[in-house]
């Protein structure tokens, strides 16, 4: 039997982020053979995050990687907000972010077998983050523009909430404006035009509804008046073209800024980190039992 030296267990750890104690059994089980147990814990860590993959990861954070009018976004998800902060879960959220870039992947099962700077597949660094970092860890969506417009790519301090807009025209700066205005404001659509009709009918319903028996009394074509006012107002609030510019100081709206830029945004994609999962709440007592299961 070789010598199991604190060394070569240190070593095995910094190779494959696994704990001290399954690192020295691993190298006891295979007689010392570094690569042989690496690869029995790489094994192991596969088994660990089958085991991980039912737990509910509605946290996580969001990567971006532009290069000209290429740009992406990536949601990656975690258990919780602490691992989502470590650097580790950063530094591999930055790098699949990089490799959707690179390769040009437009959906997650593309991107997991993309090849990231290390040589790993996307997929295979995921199973060693699992591994070491001990939760559920998914890419759940991947967003991209790709061509020869300017391009806005923004991603919120925290993480939580990115964005790209394509604008034709323009300039970078002003894309870059919108896209911060986009995850500040949350625009529903780009233009009136882009509201559908149901949801305008919709809104005449509720208006009229709130009116008073004294206004709704009032000649057909002035209650018309009224209402159409206030559904424009509505329009304004929930399209990009009709809210006011936060970055202007005239307090214009979006449109009017792009178009005195002479520019017309394409279209935007706005992700929120978690968006649409239903987050499972446990007590702390069910937690510890399910944990010990596992």
């Amino acid at each position: 039997m070789a010598e199991i030296t604190a060394s070569l267990v240190k070593e095995l750890r910094e190779r494959t982020g696994a704990g001290m104690m399954e690192c020295k059994k691993a190298l006891t089980e295979n007689n010392g053979d570094i690569d042989a147990a690496a690869e029995a814990l790489r094994k192991s860590g596969a088994a660990k995050a089958d085991k991980k993959a039912d737990r509910v990861a509605a946290e996580g954070r969001i990567g971006v990687a532009q290069s000209g009018g290429k740009a992406v976004l990536v949601e990656i998800n975690s258990e919780t907000d602490f691992v989502a902060n470590d650097s580790n879960f950063k530094a591999f959220v930055d790098a699949v972010a990089q490799a959707a870039l690179a390769s040009g992947a437009a959906d997650v099962e593309t991107l997991k077998a993309a090849k990231l700077a290390s040589g790993e597949t996307v997929e295979e660094a995921r199973a060693t983050a699992v591994q070491k970092l001990g939760e559920n860890i998914q890419i759940r969506r991947i967003a991209k523009v790709d061509g020869n417009n300017n391009v806005g790519a923004y991603v919120h301090t925290n993480g939580k909430i990115g964005v790209l807009v394509d604008l034709a025209g323009g300039n970078a700066e002003l894309a870059g404006g919108i896209a911060m205005h986009v995850a500040a404001m949350n625009p529903q659509y780009n233009q009136a035009a882009d509201v559908p009709a149901d949801f305008v009918e919709k809104e005449k319903e509720i208006e009229l509804a709130k009116m008073s028996d004294k206004d709704k009394s009032k000649p057909a074509d002035i209650l018309e008046k009224i209402i159409s006012g206030k559904i424009a107002k509505i329009v304004n609030e929930v399209t990009l073209y009709g809210q006011e510019y936060v970055l202007d100081a005239d307090k214009r709206s979006v449109e009017a800024v792009a178009k005195a830029a002479g520019a017309d945004v394409v279209g935007f994609q706005r992700l929120v980190v978690g968006e649409g999962i239903e987050k499972v709440v446990e007590d702390y007592a069910a937690e510890v039992a399910k944990a010990m299961q596992v």
